[in-house]
């Protein structure tokens, strides 16, 4: 990607303006209040609008008649439904006074989100050929082997043995908060093990003009595992608080995520095709 659209430069500046206001909140130590709930409501706006852009200018890649349609409107139609989670997070922040509600109706938005990145990252790895080379190449096969279980054995080591020390339900804990505990992190491993391959077996995709776009959007990925990650750990020790550092983790993986998806959002110049189906 040589050079970032209009899309891109609009939610880069937000980003950057929300790490500031995080930046704040971290040198002055605040660990709660409105301004803290502001932070939480201002960073889930990003996957929200920049979903819905995607959602819409996946068009210009054939929407859902197209592969590569496919994956940008699926991509982004997690990163709405998560920004909508986050709103329904923030509701209950400033509406009800509750700082952390987890789980809730809330994760009726979070939850989908990641099913439809799964989604999004697997036709991601149709359209750039990825499939074909796993299929025909050897050694594709064994990074396909190899990636799943070097994200997976620190994934079961830092939610089993750490954050709940052996135990799968700590007591105390219920078990739906359980199963959202594991079940967030291990979705975005799924996704993250597409986008990965992707990256890795289709690295000159479109002559080299939209790697940075998948690059983002496989980093964006990964942060969100790591963020997760952090914040089911932080929910389970209860250390958790709106603004945090794992917070922090989360707007930066939404944006990634955001800003490589958007890098699609402008219709391609003359000779650059959409992916086969």
């Amino acid at each position: 990607m040589k050079k970032i659209n209009k899309y891109q430069e609009t939610f880069l500046v937000c980003f950057v303006l929300l790490s500031l206001f995080w930046l704040s909140l971290f040198v002055t130590h605040k660990n709660s209040g409105d301004l803290n709930y502001w932070y939480s409501f201002l960073f889930g706006l990003v996957p929200f609008f920049g979903g819905l852009i995607g959602m819409v200018k996946a068009s210009i890649w054939g929407g859902l008649k197209s592969t590569l349609g496919k994956s940008i409107f699926f991509i982004s139609l997690g990163l709405f439904l998560w920004g909508f989670g986050e709103n329904i997070w923030s509701y209950y922040n400033f509406f009800k006074d509750v700082p952390a509600p987890y789980p809730s109706i809330a994760d009726i938005g979070f939850a989908p989100s990641i099913f439809f990145w799964i989604i999004g990252t697997y036709h991601l790895s149709k359209a750039s050929g990825a499939l074909f080379s796993l299929r025909k190449n050897t050694w594709a096969k064994v990074l396909a082997i190899v990636v799943p279980i070097a994200l997976l054995i620190p994934s079961y080591y830092f939610q089993i043995r750490v954050a709940r020390g052996g135990t799968l339900v700590p007591e105390g804990e219920s078990v739906l908060k359980a199963v959202l505990d594991i079940a967030y992190p291990f979705g975005d491993f799924l996704a993250l093990t597409f986008a990965a391959l992707v990256f890795a077996l289709s690295f000159k995709y479109f002559g080299g003009f939209y790697r940075w776009a998948i690059l983002a959007v496989l980093a964006g990925l990964g942060v969100m595992y790591g963020a997760d990650s952090v914040f089911s750990y932080t929910t389970t020790k209860g250390t958790y608080y709106n603004a945090d550092w794992g917070d922090l983790l989360l707007s930066t993986g939404l944006f990634l995520l955001t800003f490589g998806v958007l890098a699609f959002a402008v219709k391609p110049k003359a000779g650059l095709s959409g992916g086969e189906d």
